[in-house]
């Protein structure tokens, strides 16, 4: 019989709330406006003093800020966007649902991300829009991709769900062009669920806005009137994507630490890369060589054995009272991708290589050096006893 190498069950994250946060969170419930109101719009001129962007709009996930805009774009039949396999299915469902079409592009081996010469090879004169991904915290190469967009005039538009408090050359992930960003539980900070939409674009910020209520003409809580005005009107149908005034407190709360969980998550991480150097069966992902944060989101390592697959690795740390996640299962290789835009075994190596190999292991601020020993030392025990 296995034997738990700890009493209690560690998670591979956990939301770190204080109950500050949760005082807050109770004011908004007795203040009477719990939907979108006044904590909506602190939350949004939080976001863009944290990150410099001109605008920002909060919203109900990340993945509506994504069908807004593709809403905005008008894709539709016969468009291609350009995106990593490696990534969450959230935004590879829109691009179909909208009538589009998914391109997938291949990812480096040791980072998960992609690069503008992988992007290149895969423009098409039907391409209308290009989707980096942000990977665990870490920043994809922008300065490259951004120069391809702008020689081929294609938007592109970076997925940051994993990159709050993430930096590139020192510019905040969000100051500068369009970026979509992601406050689900695992994140490196959560308003319960939600998200915001970055940009510098003034009218594409204004669109989202309408577009997350309704296509009003204003939104959810006009900041003139403090309040929604009753004579709005539908400019282009729309949708129910807002955030709540619950959850954005939270938000804002959360926000104002995102630097001391950064600053904590990166202790972890270096103590795991230490530990780490001690099983020759598990290699961490690689930092990017140019200057950046990493903001620590997840800590992804692959393993790379032939006596145990990745799955039943995760199964026996399970077993042994240790949480792991999947980040990610690669978006061609579900079975309604598979079936639909199957992809010659060569064409995307590196992504298939790590889909069946990448596990994370726990990481949140409020772990200590001791939970990552017990994680070392039931990696060992597992790959021991294979």
């Amino acid at each position: 019989m296995i034997q738990p190498v700890r009493d209690r069950f560690l998670p591979f994250s956990k939301p770190a709330i204080s109950e500050a946060e949760i005082a807050a969170v109770a004011e908004v419930l007795r203040s009477g406006w719990i939907t979108t109101g006044p904590k909506n719009a602190e939350f949004e001129q939080a976001f863009c003093a944290y990150t410099g962007t001109p605008g920002a709009v909060a919203l109900a996930s990340a993945t509506a800020g994504m069908h807004l805009l593709f809403k905005a774009l008008n894709l539709g039949p016969g468009d291609e966007v350009i995106t990593p396999s490696m990534t969450w299915v959230s935004t590879v469902n829109l691009i179909t649902l909208c009538g589009a079409t998914p391109v997938f592009v291949d990812v480096e081996r040791d980072t998960l991300m992609t690069n503008a010469a992988l992007v290149a090879e895969k423009l098409s004169p039907r391409t209308k829009l290009i989707v980096p991904v942000h990977f665990a915290g870490a920043p994809v190469d922008l300065d490259p991709l951004r120069a391809l967009a702008a020689q081929h005039d294609i938007p592109l538009v970076e997925d940051a769900a994993h990159a709050a408090g993430t930096r590139y050359r020192g510019e905040a992930i969000g100051q500068c062009g369009t970026s979509i960003f992601s406050f689900h539980p695992i994140k490196n900070i959560t308003s319960g669920e939600g998200g915001m939409f970055c940009a510098e674009d003034a009218a594409l910020l204004a669109q989202i806005r309408s577009l997350k209520f309704h296509g009003l003409g204003v939104d959810a809580y006009d900041r003139t009137l403090q309040g929604r005005s009753p004579q709005a009107e539908v400019l282009e149908p729309g949708y129910k994507y807002n955030l709540t005034d619950m959850a954005a407190v939270l938000g804002l709360g959360q926000l104002a630490r995102l630097d001391e969980f950064i600053q904590k998550r990166t202790a972890l991480a270096a103590y795991y890369a230490e530990r780490l150097t001690e099983i020759a069966e598990i290699q961490p992902l690689a930092v990017p060589s140019y200057p950046h944060r990493h903001a620590w989101h997840l800590y992804i390592v692959r393993l790379v054995s032939q006596r145990l697959s990745r799955d039943a690795l995760m199964a026996a740390l399970k077993a042994r009272n240790i949480g792991t996640g999947l980040h990610f299962r690669a978006a061609h290789e579900h079975k309604y991708y598979r079936e639909q835009l199957p992809q010659a075994p060569e064409s995307l190596p590196q992504t298939s290589w790590n889909s069946t190999r990448i596990c994370s292991l726990p990481l949140f601020p409020d772990m200590q050096p001791d939970d990552i020993d017990d994680v070392i030392n039931a990696l060992k025990e597992v790959l021991t006893t294979a």
